[in-house]
């Protein structure tokens, strides 16, 4: 048996922990992007040691809470909303949801400042607990966590082994939580849905065919947006529809087989444990900006922070990226290899040469920036560069004394000149 451990509204669950003031009001965490990075603003940050999906890296963890901290300079109501309460969703609001929006369907809803910070450390401690209590977990998303029982707890006992669990991680976290459990890790998954809130489902194996025969494609997890509609060409809507079509699933590939076989709980029964790393990326969304000297301060901001990053990780990637978005939605991007092993001071040099020649549309604005690192080296693999010998290995001990100074007093010790405002 798998389980599936989904913690309910967990960016407002984890602010309840700290203020009891929050329960059972309408809730919601979000407001303006962390674009604190681009200010000379004196700011405790460091690197989130969370590896899971949808956590921020780079932490702010001194920003100050106020009522009205979505409003901008100018008096403009700003930001979506990244999670609601359960009470904030009943008027309507939602995840993604800009917060004038919400605030105009809930006028009185109570916004919260993120914390990523207390996230990161709340779902470390999750993660802790669930080792104790499970053999075998993987960690999903920042909140979401898989379990595998198998040889542990038998099929009749684990719907109460699942409720126990639930209880104890309200008892030491004061954290709510669904949990859904099944024959198979995805089938878990879906059970979870059913399960919320704070609720847990079991999915006996016998059960598996009749239950999921009329549930929605768009709602089983990794059915994407555009295989629905490929099977919604095929008047494939339901999981049912999907299982009386094995032979035209297996005849699309991987996609298609994988499909299948989760759907209809076979073949799914590994976690992903130790699962390796392709690239690293960082980013921000943020106003449009035209004035390029400002766009370069910006990607040498950027650069720092992705390359303390890459070194806290001990990586040493061989390919640089960067994207630019423009007003109008229009994309540009830029790419180059390289042989050499990764310091900061190279690497900004690279990122701002890769600007200049994804920046195509001068005249346009730019409202995102996103660079990127891949193509990881071998632990054991020497990149030195056999001509810049000298030169290499000076800029990587220097490079690792700044690495220690960050580490020690945050990623803002140490900046180059040219990404101070004037």
């Amino acid at each position: 048996m798998f389980i599936h451990i989904d913690l309910d509204c967990y960016f407002v669950s984890a602010h309840r922990t700290l203020d009891k003031n929050l329960l059972n009001i309408a809730v919601a965490v979000g407001g303006r992007n962390s674009n604190d990075i681009f200010s000379n603003e004196k700011l405790n940050r460091k690197l989130s040691i969370n590896r899971a999906s949808f956590s921020s890296k780079i932490i702010s963890s001194n920003i100050k809470n106020n009522e009205n901290y979505f409003i901008d300079e100018n008096g403009k109501i700003r930001g979506i909303i990244t999670t609601a309460s359960y009470e904030a969703r009943a008027f309507g609001v939602k995840t993604a949801m800009s917060v004038n929006e919400a605030l105009r369907i809930c006028p009185h809803l109570k916004m919260i400042v993120p914390n990523y910070e207390l996230y990161d450390d709340l779902s470390n401690k999750l993660k802790e607990l669930l080792e104790l209590e499970i053999p075998l977990i993987e960690q999903f998303s920042i909140d979401e966590f898989f379990g595998d029982l198998t040889g542990y707890i038998e099929e009749d006992e684990a719907f109460n082994f699942a409720k126990d669990l639930k209880n104890k991680i309200f008892d030491k976290l004061r954290l709510p939580a669904s949990i859904g459990v099944a024959p198979t890790k995805y089938l878990s998954k879906l059970m979870t849905n059913f399960a919320k809130p704070d609720g847990v489902r079991l999915l006996k194996k016998d059960d598996i065919e009749e239950f999921t025969k009329d549930i929605l494609v768009e709602n089983f997890t990794g059915i994407g947006k555009s295989f629905c509609e490929k099977l919604k060409g095929y008047n494939i809507k339901t999981l049912g529809d999907i299982r009386k079509n094995q032979k035209l699933l297996y005849s699309w590939g991987k996609i298609g087989v994988d499909t299948y076989n989760r759907v209809c709980g076979i073949r799914d029964n590994k976690l992903t444990i130790n699962k390796e790393r392709k690239s690293l990326g960082i980013g921000r969304s943020f106003d449009v900006v035209s004035n390029r000297d400002e766009l370069k301060r910006r990607v040498m901001i950027l650069s720092r922070y992705l390359s303390f990053i890459v070194k806290k990780e001990n990586h040493n990637p061989l390919s640089y990226q960067i994207q630019l978005r423009y007003e109008y939605n229009i994309l540009s991007k830029a790419q180059e290899n390289t042989n050499k092993i990764f310091n900061e001071f190279d690497f900004k040099t690279s990122m701002i040469k890769l600007f200049k020649e994804a920046d195509k549309h001068r005249n346009h604005g730019v409202i995102q920036l996103y660079i990127t690192v891949f193509n990881f080296a071998k632990k054991n693999e020497h990149t030195f560069n056999l001509f810049e010998y000298e030169s290499d290995l000076k800029k990587e001990i220097l490079d690792k004394n700044i690495q220690n100074l960050r580490e020690k007093f945050g990623v803002d010790i140490v900046k180059s000149a040219y990404e101070i405002r004037k």
